[in-house]
């Protein structure tokens, strides 16, 4: 389950007009989610409702996507995820924890014991998939399924066991929603999500001699630990800020970076920018359907991409299998 090798060539232009075509798309939508609801088009609704859940949806949408490209990059792993890898269920925990402790929703400090919980879980799970110098594919993923359950079945007991079941129940925290988005939750994000960004861009070229392998990235001088730390890292960041606001919302991390490969290549640069920009885009959307599909009632936004995710998910692991000629 190995990405072999650096595949393809990218195209700046192509890069360059698929960022500006999503940046479009992204302003359309935006405009539509703000002005759609059973609700009326009110300022104060537009302004303190319906605009704080758009910035939330497309800054988590973002950092999922990116997230998503860093943990395929760093672990050389096609199939990897931030909900896959333990990191979102991780975060989940964490804030959870912080609620309980009766530490306010939606603020920084619930946030970085966010951080501080998924950086634990994707911790434990490297330590598990770690075997003589090298991370074994296979393992972090089910390493990453163990800690998931694990997380899920700790948030549900405090839950129940706490008052947070009157104002949260365990499904908010498993299957995501944006319901609770406002505007003091998305400044909580925003540093986080910057430094995340910053350090993809600038561990971008790195990233793209790791597909030929660490033998070969060690060769050409690249410090192999100390870059897949920090792109760990900087998945951490870009995730668990998100699911401390929103809760877990998996495979936009895991389609959106292949989707966006095959439309102008493996450079990592370029891949960071379009996919962040994608996934702003789906989730974005997702909320939106998630809002007016069954109006008044509301889907969990998780519900909307694990519906369509799920059997692209499949596929991608079917295909990816055939590519290889099966695993033993």
């Amino acid at each position: 389950m190995k990405m072999s090798g650096i595949r393809g060539k990218s195209s700046p232009h192509r890069s360059v007009l698929w960022s500006l075509v999503l940046l479009i798309v992204l302003v359309v939508i935006t405009v539509f989610a703000l002005y759609s609801g059973v609700a009326g088009n009110e300022s104060v609704i537009i302004w303190n409702i319906r605009a704080p859940r758009v910035a939330t949806a497309a800054a988590v949408g973002a950092g999922l996507a990116i997230a998503g490209v860093l943990l395929q990059g760093a672990l050389r792993n096609p199939l990897a995820d931030p909900a896959l890898v333990g990191v979102s269920a991780g975060a989940a925990l964490g804030a959870v924890i912080a609620a309980a402790l009766g530490i306010s929703y939606n603020t920084f400090l619930s946030a970085c014991i966010a951080v501080l919980t998924a950086s634990i879980a994707i911790g434990l799970v490297l330590w598990v998939a770690s075997s003589q110098g090298r991370i074994e594919v296979v393992t972090v993923l089910l390493g990453g399924i163990a800690i998931t359950a694990f997380a899920a079945a700790v948030v549900s007991v405090i839950v129940t066991a706490s008052d947070l079941a009157g104002s949260r129940t365990v499904s908010f925290w498993t299957t995501g929603s944006f319901a609770l988005a406002n505007w003091l939750g998305f400044v909580s994000m925003i540093p986080a999500m910057v430094l995340g960004t910053a350090i993809a861009l600038a561990i971008a070229r790195p990233l793209d001699i790791f597909a030929l392998g660490d033998s070969a990235a060690f060769a050409s001088g690249v410090p192999v630990a100390k870059i897949r730390i920090a792109a760990l890292f900087a998945a951490v960041l870009l995730t668990a800020t998100g699911v401390a606001v929103v809760g877990i919302i998996a495979f936009v991390g895991l389609l959106i970076p292949h989707a966006v490969r095959l439309l102008i290549g493996p450079s990592h640069r370029a891949l960071i920018i379009v996919s962040g920009l994608a996934g702003a885009v789906v989730l974005v959307l997702a909320d939106t359907a998630s809002r007016l599909l069954l109006s008044p009632i509301e889907l969990p936004v998780g519900a909307v991409t694990a519906i369509v995710g799920a059997p692209l998910f499949l596929v991608l692991v079917s295909s990816a299998r055939a590519r290889q000629g099966g695993w033993a």
